[in-house]
């Protein structure tokens, strides 16, 4: 535990504020414009680690297949999708749907047949699935954009679960060092969304953007996504897959210190609520023990 616990609680302040970044970033670029900075940004900075480290990246063309898939689900369509739905909800709600990422990684771990029904499992993604209407409040009707904007970002935490279990069984496992892991993957991400972003009719730059729009991105880049995303990889590696899919229960906590303090946003009574049961569903569904140091074994 103590050798990757560092790295654990790290990972969940940098990605707590990264909703904090993208609120302001998308206050003044398109979704895609942001998603294309903030890999872009976070690949040349890995890039310059890894060279500068005397390493290269890999050249087995399997395993850039497997970068490419893992990029659509970890990070071309959910860096987007919360881009867009940050432009309708607050950031500390969209870090409550991504709370829910443990929960679609274990529907997707049973669809595929890698993890065993259980009554204990069926009943907790019931009882997240009651928490999510909750934070969504179906009972009241949302105005404006609201809807699709939690709808934008609890897609983009479903894709995060199918990411993390395709991660897992074809990448994490291999043998290469997470530095260059966390590389390879930003590096495909970041040539997909160099080819869709101005397919839809955007320039991959926007210099009229300003000066706060530019830090986020930057911070997003080098961050958020570059040091975040190596720390991904160490503590995968370290504590196994499904006990790293629990920082998502931290964000929330630091998502709502920048949100409340800086952007002056409110939460209404039943996020907070939805997000307990939520998180109450995911330690239903998962046995965790934390004392535990090696590697879990994920099936191949």
């Amino acid at each position: 535990m103590r050798r990757w616990l560092p790295s654990f609680v790290l990972l969940a302040a940098i990605w707590g504020n990264s909703f904090f970044f993208i609120k302001v970033a998308v206050g003044a670029l398109h979704p895609l414009q942001v998603s294309f900075g903030r890999m872009a940004v976070g690949a040349l900075t890995l890039l310059i680690i890894l060279y500068a480290t005397g390493r290269r990246l890999p050249r087995d063309p399997r395993l850039w297949g497997h970068f490419a898939v893992a990029s659509v689900t970890l990070t071309t369509i959910p860096f987007t999708l919360f881009g867009y739905g940050e432009q309708y909800v607050s950031s500390v709600l969209a870090a409550i749907w991504n709370a829910t990422t443990p929960l679609c990684t274990l529907l997707f771990a049973l669809v595929l047949r890698t993890e065993k029904v259980t009554a204990k499992r069926v009943t907790g993604l019931g009882l997240g699935f009651a928490g999510v209407m909750v934070v969504l409040g179906v009972w009241e009707p949302m105005a404006g954009g609201a809807l699709m904007g939690s709808l934008a970002c609890f897609t983009a935490a479903a894709c995060y679960g199918l990411g993390g279990a395709y991660l897992g069984r074809f990448i994490v496992n291999r043998g290469e060092e997470p530095l260059v892991l966390a590389t390879g993957q930003l590096v495909a991400g970041t040539v997909q969304l160099a080819v869709i972003t101005p397919l839809a009719g955007l320039p991959l730059v926007d210099f009229s953007a300003p000066a706060d729009a530019w830090a986020s991105l930057l911070a997003l880049g080098a961050l958020g996504t570059g040091l975040a995303y190596l720390l991904l990889y160490r503590v995968q590696r370290l504590a196994g897959v499904t006990t790293t899919s629990t920082v998502t229960y931290l964000l929330p906590i630091f998502a709502t210190v920048s949100g409340v303090a800086i952007l002056d946003e409110r939460l209404t009574w039943h996020q907070p609520v939805g997000a307990v049961i939520v998180l109450a569903a995911i330690a239903l569904t998962q046995n965790i023990r934390l004392r535990r140091a090696t590697p879990e074994k994920v099936p191949v």
